[in-house]
Order: C-alpha cells, then structure tokens, then sequence
C-alpha cells in the first residue's frame, strides 16, 4: 500500500524578480494571473510571456463558464509552460489548462470525455495561505449549468513546481487571508482523522497546525498587521498541510460545503469554516475513541483548553477572525435542506470516503440543522 507520494519541487524565492529569473520565462509561458498582482510585481519586468487576467472573465470561484471563455481567447496559440500565480481560483484554471487536447470545453475533462494527459509544464505560485492546490492532482470548478461543484482529480493535474514567495501576499486583504489560512487549517485537521492517513501525512498535519494556530493567536493578540511578518511561515503551513490532504484526502467538511459554494457563492474557505466544527462533534459522537481522541487532545494543547472544550474553543478562536454566521444568512432554505444532504450523499463520495466515520443522510442533514 503506497503510504506517501509529492509530484512537486517545492522553491523558495524572494520575491517575483527572482523567480523570473531562475525560471528563466518567455513567450512559451502562459500565465494566468490577476491584474492586482500583475502590476506591482510583474509588469515593470516586461516579461515576454502571455498573460491571463483572471479576473476579466469573472469574479469568485472558478466555473465552466469561466474557463470555456479563456479556452476561446487563447485559441489557436501554444504553450509549453502554464504558470498560475494566485489563489484557488487561479491554480484551479491553470491546472485544466495543461491537459492535452482540451479545447473549447472544460466539461470535456470533468466527464471524461477525453484522455487526462498534460502536455505542458505546471508551475504554481500561491498567493494565498491555504488551498494547498500546489501540491495536490485537484481542481475543483463550480458547474453553473448543473447548479454544483465538481472535481478533477488526477495525477496528470499535479503541478510540476511549486514556488513560495512571501512578496505576492502583501497586498491580500484580510478577510480571504483568514478564510484561506482557516482552510488549511481545515485540510490539516481533516486528513489527519482520514482512513488513508499514516505516520508521513499526520506529521505534515501537526506541523501544519502548529504554525496556523500560533499564527492565528498572534493576530488576535497583535492585530491583522502582524499577519505580514508572518507571510513565509503561512505559504509553507500551508503547503504542509496540502501535502497531507493532497495524500490521505479530506471528508465531509468539504462534502458539506459544497452547496454553500454551488449555490449560494460563498468562498470555498469560508464555506468549510462553517461546517468544521459541527462536523468534528458529529463524529465524534460516532466514535469518540479512535484517532480523534489523539488530534482533540492536540488541538487541547495549542488552544490551552480541556479536550472536552477543543470545538468551543476553536470556534472562539476563528471567530475572532471571522464571524460564524447561521447557513440562512447565506440564503439556505429550510426547506432545501433535505435536498443538500440527499445530493451530498450522491455526488461527494470521492471525499465522503475519507471521513473518520461513515454518515447516513439524516446524519448529514442534522449537521446542516444544527447550523441552519
């Protein structure tokens, strides 16, 4: 049984002028970026390459929608690298877009309907703390037309590179940084109660979980400027915790949010900062006396409470960095509810299956209740 894989070379640089220069980009290189960063750290380098503006074919999470447009624009044109220099949304297109034969639509690969085979080097710089999409062979897109989210997970996807540099976080407001770091603090959590996990992935998640809790202290003690002193320690925890999701996977957190993104829009980190919690207590309820004793009693230690208050006080916690609001704040329906836990149940069970404990659909519905 493999117990640990990482396709990518992890890089540190500087800042953006270095990477360019140890990359050596020029006009083979498709970069899909933003123009907020493209700007103070990329345009006065009068690089050759093509650049992508992210945001010119919409705003929030990535869609099919999205991408079938940069497909359009980008017809005709070829590339031996895509560079994807940003968020989750970012990464997730730049992941698609090295896979051979893709060319007008993205659903092609999502269904499968052509072969997953990259023909094009992938080298990813994050500029936020928490998809760990770097290191890991997913790329999650919302499907307007089919009102959900759907993933691609595939080795061919993995990126070929990955390249921290602290610089390109500078200018992230505070909210997406809280929600990306509280993100990986979910993948690090997650995979370490996941069935596939082993002594290699949960290393990962405890170093991971060490920073993102101290970190996140810190800020409450210190203010959200502290966050930029802190900027390389966040990309690499991140990474961390990437690497261990990216192996041993993640469950019904992210199984749960997805309505709260395919309907309702809600940013992907925010959405499992919603469900983290009430899922742990669920499971615990389950099972109390398997590996989720060990990770409770951790999480105990770094937030300085008993283990029976490990979810009261991580909520306190992350609350001080963003609000816990009700699922009918976000437009939740009392009467949709039902149907979200039916669809989870059928589409999510690439991630269900990770979960420390199986869940009936009742089960699942009495988690979106509790939040309702």
């Amino acid at each position: 049984m493999q117990l640990f894989k990482l396709h990518t070379a992890l890089h540190m640089a500087k800042d953006f002028a270095e990477f360019a220069k140890d990359f050596q980009l020029d006009d083979k290189d498709l970069v899909i970026t933003n123009d907020f960063l493209y700007k103070p750290f990329m345009e006065k380098l009068n690089l050759p390459c093509h650049f992508v503006m992210q945001e010119k074919y919409g705003l929030g999470e990535p869609s099919d929608e999205m991408m079938n447009q940069i497909l359009h624009d980008l017809s005709g044109k070829e590339f031996k690298r895509v560079i994807g220099i940003g968020g989750g949304t970012v990464i997730d297109i730049s992941k698609l877009f090295v896979i051979k034969g893709l060319k007008s639509d993205v659903m092609d690969a999502f269904d499968h309907k052509i072969p997953i085979v990259k023909d094009k080097t992938l080298i990813i710089l994050p500029t936020t703390c928490g998809t760990g999409s770097e290191v890991t062979n997913i790329s999650i897109a919302e499907i307007k037309s089919r009102h959900t989210k759907m993933g691609l997970a595939d080795d061919a996807i993995s990126p070929d590179h990955a390249v921290f540099v602290p610089e390109l976080l500078k200018g992230l407001p505070f909210k997406p940084y809280a929600c990306s770091s509280i993100d990986a603090l979910v993948h690090a959590v997650e995979s370490y109660v996941s069935p596939k996990a082993n002594v290699y992935t949960r290393t990962f998640s405890l170093r991971a979980i060490d920073t993102i809790i101290e970190v996140f202290q810190k800020i409450v003690e210190k203010g959200q400027e502290y966050r930029h002193e802190r900027h390389g320690d966040m990309l690499v925890a991140a990474n961390m915790a990437g690497i261990a999701f990216g192996n041993a996977g993640v469950g019904a957190v992210h199984a749960l949010s997805y309505p709260l993104g395919g309907n309702y829009h809600v940013p992907h980190g925010e959405s499992n900062y919603q469900l983290f919690t009430e899922v742990f207590k669920a499971y615990h309820a389950k099972d109390p006396n398997g590996c989720i004793r060990e990770i409770e009693a951790y999480l105990a230690a770094r937030l300085g409470c008993k283990v029976d208050e490990v979810y009261d006080s991580l909520d306190a916690l992350l609350s001080k960095l963003i609000p816990l609001k009700k699922l009918r704040e976000y437009g939740m329906k009392d009467e949709e509810v039902r149907g979200f836990a039916e669809n989870v149940l059928v589409t999510q069970q690439r991630l269900l299956k990770n979960n420390y404990v199986p869940f009936t659909v009742d089960e699942i519905e009495a988690i979106y209740r509790k939040l309702y």
